[in-house]
Parts: C-alpha cells; sequence; structure tokens
C-alpha cells in the first residue's frame, strides 16, 4: 500500500502497440520522391501507455473517482479510501459507519477534490469534505437515488460547492448548494437548500439524468447539458451579473415557456454518459462526446450560437463487435483527437478525426471484468478499474500522427500545424498539397508548395513546362529562388537567368495582346526582381547575360532599368546619346557624379547642350578636374558656335576665380580665349594674376608670345613688367604712352643706376621723338636721379638757355644744400668718435670687489682658489665651471670656434714656456721681441674667448632666456640620473 503510485507493472502490449501506429513508411500517401530520409533511431513511445497500479486492495472495489489529484475508493460494504496523488504514501481510510444494507451506489468528486458527495443505492446521499474525517448525511436529499452531478466550477471552492445540480433516477434536476462548515446552532446540515428546478422525460415518462454538465460562455452565458438514456438537452439562459450565487434555476425559466431543446436517438441500452475535453490553458471545453444507444455523438462545442452549443456534430456507429444487449460499452472518454470506449474486457481508442480505431488493449481475464473509466480533467490521466485492480494510462504525443489524418482529409493547414517541428512529415504533407492543387488546377498555390518540397527540381519544373503553365512555373522558381542560400551560387544563376526569360517572354505576349494595365504589373515586377537586393551580386556578376536577354528582346527601357539598377550608367548615358536624348544623359552624370563618366561624355554633351553641361560642371565644383575636360572645351573652342565658346570662358573664369585653381594649363588656355575672343577681359586678367612672378599662374613667356601676335603693347608691357625686364617693358611702353613708360621706369628701385638709365630712355624719347622741351623739363621734377646735365646732350645746338634756366639755379641749388648736410654729418662723426674713446678709457679703469668667502655660482666652492669671471650683475664663476655652464647651449659654430681658441691657447702657453730657458747674451732684442709678439697673440686669444664665452652672465643673459624650454636633466641621462637617486 505504501508505494501505490510509485512502482508500476507495463502491461503494455506490444503487438497491439505495433498495430496503433500508422508509420510513415508505409504512409499511403502516393509520393515517391521526397529529399528526407526516414530513419527510425528508436521505437516511437506508444501514445497511450497503460501501466498498473501495484496494489492489491483488502476488498473488492465498488467504485473509484478522481479529480484534481485526488483519488476516492469505495471498497466492500462501509469503507471509503481517500489517497492525495500529491503524496501517495499517505492514505486516509474513512468508514462510513452504516449498520443496514446499504450499498454505494456512486461517488462524485467535484473539481477542486474537496467535495465528495456518496450515493447509497438506498436513495440518501452522504457527504465526506477533504479536510475532514466526519461522513455526514444530506437529510433534504434523502429519498432520491443520484444518477448525476452538474458542478459550479466558476464559484466552487474548498469551502463550499456554490450553486450545483443534481439529477435524480425519476427525471428530476435539483438545485443545491453544500457548505463544509459546521453551520449554526439550529442548523448543522451541510446542505445549505434543496429544490427542483426542471424534470426531464422520454416517451411521457420520467427518465433518469445520467449525465449533467454546466458551462459559462466568455459571453456570460450559461449552458446547461443535460442526458437521460437516449436524449441529449441544451438549456441556454443568462444570470444577472453579481447574481450567479444566488442558483441557476433562473436559466431553467427562461426556457419553461419553449420546449427544451434536445437530440434524441431511437436505441436505448438503459444508460448514457457524455464527456468533454478541455484543452490546457483554457477554462472552457471545447468538445463533447455521448455515448447512447445508437453510438458515439461527438462535435465541437461553439459558445458563440446563440440556440445550441454543439457544433460539426457526427455520429461514430459501434463497431460489430460491440453488440449493446451483450457487450455494452461501460464508459466513454474524450481526449484531444480520440475518445476511448470501455468495454468489460477491454478499451478501444477512436480517432475523431476519421473514425478509426487506431489502438485496442484486452485486459487479462484474472483481473476481472472492467468496472468504470474516470479521467482527472486537472491531471489528465485516465483510471480504469475493475474489482481487483486498477490501471492508468498515460496519453503523450496524441498529435503525433495527426497530420497524417488531416493529410488524407486534404485538410493541409492543420496537417501542416500539427507537423511543423517534423521537416520530413512537413515536406510529405506540402508535397500532396502541391499535387492536389495541380490536379484541381490551382497551379499557382501548387507551385508555392512545390517550392517548399524537398522535390526533384527537374521534376516539378517539367510538369509546368508540360501544363503550359509559365505563370505558376514563374511562381515556382521565384520561391525556389528565394529559399536558396547565398552559397549556391550556381543555382542562384540557373534560376535568375530563367527567371529573367519567363518575364521578357511573358512581357512580349502582353506587349503584342495590347494590355496595357497587365503590361504595368509585370513590368513592375519584373522590375523588382532586378533590383531585389537579396540576389544582387548574383545579378551584377551575371549582368552581360541579362543585358543580352533584354537586347535579344528589344526591351530597351528595362534595359536602361537595368543599367541603372547595377549602377551601369555609362551604359545608360551611351543609350541616350545615341537617342540624342542628352538632356537626360546629363541627368544621369548629374545625379550620380561620377567623375569618369563626365570626362567621357562630356565632348559628347558640350556640343549640344554646352550651357547645361557647364553649369553640371559648376555644380560639381572641385570634384572635377578641369584640366581633364580640357580637351573637350578645346574642340569645340575652336570650331564650335559663339554660345559654346561663352560657356567655354565662363566655366574656365569659374575655375580660375572661384575654385582658385593653380593650373598652369588652364590659366594658359584662358588667356587664349581672351586674347581670341574676348580682348577686353586680357589686360583686366593680367591686373588681377598679380604683379610678381610668385604669384603668377601662367606662362609669362606664352602670354607674352599671345598678347605680341594679338598686337596687344599694353598687355605686353604688362608682362614685361612682371618678368622684371624693365628695359624692353620702357622701351615699348614708349611707342603706347610716355605716362605707362614712367610708371615703367620707378619699378626697379634698389637698382638706381637702372632708373637713372630708364628714365634717360623717357627723357632722349622726349626730346627727340617728341621735340617737347616742357615735357622734357618735367622728366626732371618727376626723376630726382636726373640732373639737367645728364639731358643737355640730347638738345640740338640751336636751343637757347631760357628753356633751362630755371632747371640749372634748382641743380645748383640742390648741390648746395647736399655740400651742407656733408659737413653736418662729418661733425657729427667727429663728436660720436671722441665719445667712445672716452668710454674705452672708463672702462679700463673699472673693477669689482670680491670678498674672500665668495663661492662660485656654479658649483659652491671657494671663488679665489681659480681664476673666476666677474659680472656686473654680482654672479662669479670660476673659469671651468663657466665654461661648462656655457659650451652645452652654444651652437655648434661656436663650439668649434672655442675648441679652436682654446687649441691655439695651449700651444702659445706651450711656446711660451720653451722661450723661459737661457739664451746668449748677445740674442736678447730677439727673444725679446718674440715674447712681445707672442704676448699680444695670445692676448687676443684670451679676448676673443671671452667674447664667446663671458660675454654675459650664462644666469642673468639671453642665454637662461633661450634655455627655459629645455628639460633641467638631459633625456639621454635621465635614467642613469633616476637610478643614481634610488
Amino acid at each position: 500500500m505504501a508505494s501505490i503510485l510509485d512502482e508500476y507493472e507495463d502491461s503494455q502490449n506490444i503487438r497491439q502497440s505495433s498495430q496503433q501506429h500508422s508509420r510513415l513508411s508505409s504512409a499511403n500517401i502516393g509520393l515517391t520522391h521526397s529529399g528526407f530520409v526516414n530513419v527510425r533511431l528508436e521505437e516511437e513511445k506508444p501514445i497511450f501507455n497503460k501501466q498498473r497500479i501495484d496494489f492489491t486492495p483488502p476488498e473488492r472495489i465498488n467504485h473509484l473517482s478522481v479529480c484534481n489529484n485526488q483519488l476516492c475508493m469505495s471498497l466492500g460494504k462501509d469503507t471509503l479510501l481517500r489517497i492525495d496523488l500529491a503524496k501517495p504514501d499517505q492514505l486516509n481510510q474513512t468508514e462510513l459507519g452504516r449498520k443496514d444494507d446499504s450499498k454505494v451506489y456512486k461517488l462524485f468528486l467535484d473539481p477542486t477534490g474537496s467535495h465528495l458527495l456518496i450515493s447509497l443505492n438506498t436513495s440518501e446521499c452522504l457527504y465526506l469534505n477533504r479536510n475532514t474525517q466526519k461522513v455526514r448525511s444530506l437529510s433534504r436529499w434523502r429519498g432520491h437515488l443520484i444518477e448525476s452531478v452538474g458542478w459550479n466550477k466558476l464559484l466552487g471552492n474548498e469551502t463550499s460547492t456554490g450553486p450545483i445540480l443534481v439529477g435524480t433516477s425519476q427525471g428530476i434536476i435539483f438545485e443545491a448548494e453544500i457548505s463544509a462548515n459546521e453551520g449554526s446552532l439550529f442548523n448543522t446540515n451541510p446542505d445549505q437548500y434543496f429544490r427542483q428546478v426542471h424534470s426531464l422525460e422520454e416517451d411521457g415518462r420520467p427518465a433518469p439524468v445520467c449525465c449533467l454538465e454546466i458551462e459559462r460562455s466568455p459571453e456570460n452565458k450559461y449552458f446547461i447539458i443535460a442526458t437521460t438514456r437516449k436524449r441529449l438537452f441544451q438549456f441556454v439562459g443568462k444570470v444577472a451579473e453579481g447574481s450567479e450565487q444566488q442558483g441557476l434555476s433562473t436559466i431553467f425559466s427562461q426556457n419553461q415557456d419553449l420546449l427544451p431543446s434536445f437530440q434524441e436517438f431511437p436505441v436505448n441500452m438503459g444508460y448514457s454518459e457524455i464527456t468533454f475535453y478541455t484543452a490546457k490553458l483554457r477554462n472552457f471545453p471545447k468538445a463533447f462526446a455521448w455515448m447512447m444507444g445508437n453510438g458515439v455523438l461527438y462535435g465541437q462545442l461553439d459558445y458563440i450560437r446563440p440556440d445550441s452549443l454543439l457544433s460539426d456534430v457526427q455520429v461514430w456507429e459501434y463497431t460489430p463487435d460491440i453488440d449493446i444487449s451483450q457487450n455494452k460499452p461501460i464508459s466513454i472518454v474524450l481526449t484531444q483527437f480520440h475518445f476511448l470506449l470501455l468495454l468489460h474486457d477491454r478499451i478501444k481508442a477512436i480517432c475523431t478525426l476519421n473514425g478509426q480505431v487506431v489502438y485496442e488493449d484486452v485486459f487479462p481475464d484474472k483481473f476481472g471484468p472492467l468496472k468504470r473509466m474516470i479521467k482527472d480533467p486537472i491531471g489528465g490521466l485516465v483510471w480504469i478499474y475493475t474489482e481487483r485492480a486498477v490501471f492508468r494510462y498515460h496519453i503523450q504525443r496524441e498529435s503525433r500522427d495527426v497530420w497524417q489524418m488531416y493529410m488524407s482529409m486534404n485538410k493541409f493547414d492543420l496537417a501542416k500545424e500539427y507537423c511543423r517541428d517534423r521537416p520530413e512529415c512537413m515536406d510529405m504533407v506540402l508535397a500532396k498539397e502541391a499535387e492536389y492543387c495541380f490536379q484541381n488546377r490551382r497551379y499557382l498555390e501548387s507551385a508555392k508548395c512545390y517550392a517548399l518540397t524537398q522535390n526533384y527540381f527537374e521534376e516539378i519544373a517539367l510538369k509546368f513546362i508540360e501544363a503550359k503553365q509559365e505563370e505558376a512555373l514563374k511562381e515556382f522558381l521565384l520561391k525556389k529562388l528565394n529559399n536558396l542560400k547565398q552559397s549556391e551560387r550556381t543555382q542562384i544563376t540557373l534560376l535568375v537567368t530563367w527567371l529573367t526569360e519567363l518575364y521578357l517572354n511573358r512581357l512580349g505576349q502582353l506587349e503584342s495582346d495590347d494590355n496595357s494595365l497587365i503590361f504595368q504589373e509585370t513590368r513592375d515586377e519584373f522590375r523588382q526582381f532586378l533590383s531585389s537586393s537579396k540576389h544582387r551580386d548574383c545579378l551584377f556578376n551575371n549582368r552581360s547575360t541579362i543585358y543580352d536577354l533584354l537586347a535579344s528582346h528589344g526591351n530597351v527601357d528595362d534595359m536602361v532599368y537595368f543599367s541603372v539598377v547595377m549602377q551601369d550608367y555609362e551604359r545608360v548615358i551611351s543609350h541616350y546619346c545615341q537617342h540624342d536624348n542628352f538632356s537626360a544623359a546629363l541627368d544621369v552624370l548629374a545625379k550620380h557624379c561620377d567623375e569618369k563618366l563626365f570626362y567621357k561624355f562630356s565632348p559628347v554633351l558640350m556640343q549640344h547642350i554646352p550651357k547645361n553641361v557647364v553649369n553640371a560642371w559648376i555644380q560639381m565644383g572641385k570634384r572635377l578636374d578641369p584640366k581633364k575636360l580640357i580637351p573637350a572645351l578645346m574642340n569645340y573652342s575652336q570650331m564650335g558656335s559663339a554660345q559654346q565658346i561663352n560657356e567655354t570662358i565662363r566655366y574656365m573664369e569659374f575655375c580660375v576665380y572661384e575654385l582658385n585653381v593653380t593650373e598652369e594649363a588652364i590659366h594658359n588656355y584662358l588667356l587664349s580665349l581672351y586674347a581670341k575672343y574676348k580682348p577686353d577681359s586680357l589686360l583686366q586678367y593680367l591686373r588681377q594674376a598679380g604683379t610678381h612672378p610668385s604669384e603668377i599662374h601662367y606662362d609669362l613667356k606664352y602670354a607674352l608670345r599671345l598678347c605680341a601676335e594679338h598686337g596687344f603693347l599694353q598687355a605686353c608691357v604688362l608682362v614685361y613688367r612682371i618678368m622684371e625686364l624693365h628695359e624692353e617693358a620702357v622701351d615699348l611702353a614708349l611707342q603706347v604712352d610716355v605716362d605707362l613708360a614712367k610708371s615703367c621706369a620707378d619699378l626697379p628701385e634698389d637698382d638706381e643706376e637702372m632708373r637713372k638709365k630708364l628714365w634717360l630712355k623717357i627723357a632722349r624719347h622726349v626730346v627727340q621723338e617728341e621735340k617737347d622741351v616742357k615735357k622734357a623739363m618735367n622728366c626732371l621734377s618727376s626723376c630726382n636721379l636726373l640732373k639737367i646735365e645728364d639731358i643737355l646732350p640730347f638738345f640740338p645746338d640751336f636751343v637757347t638757355i631760357d628753356h633751362f634756366k630755371e632747371a640749372i639755379c634748382s641743380s645748383l641749388e640742390e648741390y648746395n644744400k647736399h655740400i651742407e648736410e656733408l659737413k653736418q654729418e662729418m661733425e657729427e662723426a667727429t663728436e660720436s668718435a671722441k665719445r667712445i674713446r672716452e668710454d674705452i678709457q672708463e672702462m679700463r679703469n673699472k673693477y669689482g670687489v670680491v670678498d674672500s668667502q665668495e663661492k662660485c655660482a656654479a658649483c659652491d666652492f671657494p671663488l679665489l682658489n681659480r681664476p673666476f669671471y666677474l659680472f656686473l650683475c654680482g654672479h662669479m664663476f670660476h673659469n671651468d665651471c663657466l665654461f661648462q655652464e656655457v659650451t652645452p647651449h652654444l651652437s655648434a659654430f661656436k663650439q668649434n670656434r672655442l675648441e679652436e681658441l682654446q687649441k691655439k691657447l695651449a700651444a702659445t702657453t706651450q711656446s711660451s714656456k720653451s722661450r723661459h730657458r737661457p739664451a746668449q747674451k748677445e740674442e736678447g732684442d730677439t727673444a725679446s721681441l718674440g715674447k712681445g709678439v707672442g704676448a699680444t697673440s695670445r692676448e687676443q686669444i684670451v679676448s676673443d674667448i671671452d667674447d664667446i664665452v663671458a660675454s654675459e652672465c650664462a644666469y642673468c643673459g639671453e642665454l637662461m632666456i633661450k634655455s627655459i624650454d629645455k628639460p633641467f636633466i638631459d633625456p639621454q641621462k635621465f635614467e642613469q640620473d633616476k637610478a643614481s637617486w634610488l
């Protein structure tokens, strides 16, 4: 007893299990070419798995009821066994305490598993709550043999059943409510009330109420189903919101004026049973099955219908081995796709989809006849018991083979729904659906399905070709193409090319049929196919083939569209140019801004639409290289119209003035255009281009030759001035204007000799060519370098002095003034020299006082130990310390100079020591002279060294200021110094 639910005896019959399932390999669906291989690695588990409970009852089992994992069992005459299936080891045994001969007739357990009703064959009823051991009698129920109970799923809880319906053997339906509370002092009965609400009849006589079921729709409408031996009744009504607790009698009162809706069958086997199926996560049953004399009535529950709850009703007639006179069905249970019939020695499972018996299990005789079958609506297990044994069925993967049934019924959507996770089954369903649609001439749907299957591609394509269904073939190829992986390049190429051919054929047919609407739709579809991003790589790699196909069909418009999609703008522009549609070609150029295409097609476009082309060039701005456009410009600037020439000049001016192009070729070409067609702008351009050769971007020699060829003398003068050929500029300017020559003569500001020479040229020209003495005198006033004596030789001998009197006097006055200025300068120089000599003498006598305690500013050692330097700022340095401070900061040149002077100083010191050895008396004068010469040289070297090293204080002078951005430690010695600190 302790292991009642943990240990099982597997009594599954392998032979019956093999008959239960229809294997995929033997499925008669007429498909021979599937891409899947059906290999079973292990035996599939059966859908209906029977297990016997390892439990031997001490007494015979009379009745059993299960709900919400609560199992109640009636044993012998007076024993009740209750088991919580979540705690199977804890058994609860209760004695009914009946002393008479009454027996348990039926057990009724509510959906919560809390309330147990015990119907006795003596027309009495007992009540037992799950939380108590006390069996209580329902006094109001006495005198009625309870056949059925309709539980209230909405209001029932652990302490109260809420309003329920009770059916009796006399056809009376009562409404009642049971409470588990002890009640008040004057009312200790658990039954709160017990009142009749309706009665059922058959053939004019009361008939037992075999089953009762209460359901409420989402729209708050109540449905009550009651069955007798031959009839199934339906009661439909509404209960006011908030008044559900008041009872269900109003539903029957709403149907009093009308005859109750019922279905009747002729055969009576003495009882009937109805069962319902509720899917998981749902609160309402969705299907029903009613076992009665003629067979099993089953169907769906439709809560929307106003008059009846039952829909899609079918009747399954009993098989020949079921004889209602001797081998009656005992119980029925409904699952998702099957209903189970219990006979006295076996169980049968019938599929609700096709009415076929899919499973049959025969029980051994040793357990005795089967008594009843119950399904736990919460747990989903099916329980069967005999007087000496208890069995239960696990129903698993019930929908495993449902797809085949739906497929055989041509309900392909449902079949696909139940094999989504089984690709081999999905493939078979799709193939069958495709074949079905093909046979029914639904070719497009067939093509869509075929594209999803693994059937041979060639066979399917040939089927559509033989049927002359190009649209279906196209649909098949499109779907197949979309299902291919990017790595399957060969297949993609084949399908893309084939589809292109099909589209072009279709477009050609529609165009010849003059069906503009369908033609436009097909063209839009074709263009959408050509612009598909998914197959862009394939189209791009095989674009030459696509172009050939388009050309072979003469489809120019779509070829242009495809070129645009492939960004093959060169082909598009070439097409427009060949058809003289130059504006469209330019639009493509301007839209896509491809510089190479501009360079290639500009010559053609410039010939026909120069203004628009130049506008496009200007809009491109710096993205175009003007130098590469010169061939297009030069071609038509020489032989084109005035408009082309003007547009050429406009673009060149844009390049020069807006883009600031410095290419010499551009400026030279603009110069040539100005010289030939727009001479008024030539001089302005030259002036704006600059006056210094470094500012000029055109070739000066080319510009000079160009201006000379066209006779633009003033422009030539300007070029000469820029080339600094002043004599040539003045000579040429004198042919134009004397004032222009004067402006040229003043240009060499730093070369007075050249200026004088140029002015003399001008004066000679004025005197000899123009013979204008007054203008010649003006030359003297214009240039201060010319004197009267310079230009007198240019005048003829007969000219009188009266013309030069004023000029001669002015010249003499200037000479006198210049002499006075020279005298003043000489006096100032003499005074300055005198002051300098005095300062030198004063500096020689200047001195500073050094204390004996003074230390070197660099090494901090006593100063007087070694030769030192004293600066006016007060800093004092040893000779060698100052050298160490200053030398690293000197330039390379000064360091080399200092090293050279030090070597010379050392050499003079050595020679001076050698002279101190004894000498002949007669040689005294000579040695004395050499000593004097050596001392002078040594003093000069020391003075030069001081100028380099001691010209300023190392700490206060400019040297310290220049070294402010240098690090205190040499980066090359940083690591070494850092290590010394650690």
